[in-house]
């Protein structure tokens, strides 16, 4: 019997203790996760650390009534209590007219196999090997002067799902991480930034040198940054920050939000909101994907979704619970943890990639900014303003000219996503993912 198995019984007795005791339906989940983590700082070892926990939640319905408990405890008398609470809680919380499991129907019957789980624990030798050859690489470069430090760090979850309408799942997810931080400059005129590789597999990591080499050079290409003119100007979106508009869509988009009317898409379904041949895709059936899941978060069954297709928007990220309120079928988009209800989510969200290399993205651009970083979070979902504070490089006559910093770019995202012009650069480092991107006519405050 293998640990999903014991798993799926736990919880199928779960289930079934809280039918006797007078609940009408109920799921479960059981989260389990170990995690191993190496820090380190100018060589020497900060920390060296082992996590292991499991979590517990129970949802139990009694009518239109919904409560979670959750626990860490899993012997017999521990349960018969989670049991009680919840029902207890159940019987005494408002009607909720959108709560509910999902019809067989929309289950999850033959989930992929994604190979999303590498469950082979390295050594910690392995972690402290790929932190130090990270570090000693950028600290060897010339003009380097100091470091916050290198970070290598492995986890592994298994997930378990059960409910009373039929369901029965479970998979496993791991992580590889690893990355660096450095400072070049003295006094007042220092400079930081930083490098990382996060993958599902350990053979997958960019190597650890390479990863340190790229913070000093993106370090030391920062020394000297001044503030630019104000004006409206083009701006390009590095890809360690492009990502970000995305997930303004993502928020834009999600069924809650909308629900609410508090999104500035909220009439926005089926029109054209980026320009004509964008796509922008969300599939959790990526093999070795950073947020695959073989199902949601309630045990539908999930699948790629183009949410914008030739530029038009095409769907809501939508669970049962926000597909009921908007009158829709839910898209297998719920996400969960052990003490809240689901809630709708992305997962390997992106845009795909255009025809154009980056430096033929810039190449007509007379003034611009290319933005590297972003601070901030000056986004308002409702209206679609958007202002955040940004630091990266100058162009001038299609190249990069000098590093800024202490610059805002500001404009409204009803108004950008249709000016977005994708490079061909896409890479998938995180979990969610865009190419370098064009923004026509932004407003830039600098100097």
């Amino acid at each position: 019997m293998t640990a999903t198995d014991d798993a799926l019984n736990l919880l199928d007795g779960l289930i079934a203790k809280a039918k006797a005791a007078g609940a009408d339906a109920a799921d479960a989940l059981l989260a389990h996760s170990v995690a191993l983590s190496h820090a380190q700082r100018l060589g020497e070892l900060e920390r060296l650390e082992r996590e292991e926990s499991q979590d517990l939640g129970l949802r139990v319905f009694v009518g239109r009534r919904q409560a979670i408990v959750s626990s860490s405890d899993n012997a017999p008398a521990a349960l018969d209590e989670l049991v009680d609470r919840a029902l207890a809680m159940a019987r005494s919380v408002p009607e909720d007219p959108h709560c509910g499991l999902a019809d067989p129907a929309e289950l999850a019957k033959a989930p992929p196999q994604l190979d999303i789980c590498d469950d082979i624990e390295p050594a910690a030798e392995t972690l402290i090997e790929r932190a130090k050859a990270c570090e000693d690489a950028a600290r060897a470069v010339s003009g380097i002067t100091n470091s916050e430090g290198a970070e290598a760090g492995w986890s592994l979850s298994r997930i378990a799902l059960a409910a009373s309408n039929g369901f029965a799942g479970g998979y496993a997810v791991s992580r590889h991480s690893l990355g660096v931080s450095v400072l070049a400059g003295e006094g007042l005129d220092m400079e930081r930034d930083y490098e990382f590789s996060t993958q599902v597999y350990g053979a997958d990591l960019e190597d650890p040198a390479e990863v340190g080499r790229k913070a000093a050079e993106r370090t030391l290409r920062r020394l000297g940054a001044r503030k630019a003119a104000t004006g409206r100007v083009p701006v390009v979106f590095d890809p360690r920050v492009a990502g970000g508009l995305i997930g303004h869509l993502a928020g834009a988009i999600n069924g809650v939000a909308v629900a609410r009317g508090t999104s500035f898409l909220k009439d926005k379904l089926g029109e054209r909101i980026f320009a004509s041949g964008i796509t922008i895709v969300d599939d959790p059936h990526r093999p070795r994907g950073l947020r695959s899941k073989p199902f949601d978060g309630e045990g539908v069954a999930n699948g790629r979704l183009d949410v914008v297709a030739d530029g038009r928007l095409t769907t809501w990220i939508l669970d049962l619970a926000s597909a009921r309120q908007l009158g829709l079928k839910t898209v297998g988009r719920a996400a969960r943890g052990t003490s809240s209800p689901p809630g709708p989510a992305t997962t390997n969200l992106y845009m795909e990639p255009g025809p154009l290399s980056p430096a033929e993205l810039m190449a007509d651009i007379k003034q611009g900014f290319y933005v590297t970083e972003m601070m901030g979070m000056g986004v308002n979902g409702v209206t679609g303003d958007y202002s955040r504070g940004a630091a990266g490089f100058w162009i001038e006559n299609g190249e990069l000219s000098y590093p800024v910093s202490e610059m805002t770019v500001a404009g409204n995202l009803k108004d950008m996503f249709p000016e977005i012009t994708p490079a061909k650069d896409l890479e998938f480092r995180y979990g969610t993912n865009a190419p370098t991107l064009r923004v026509e006519g932004m407003t830039v405050a600098g100097a």
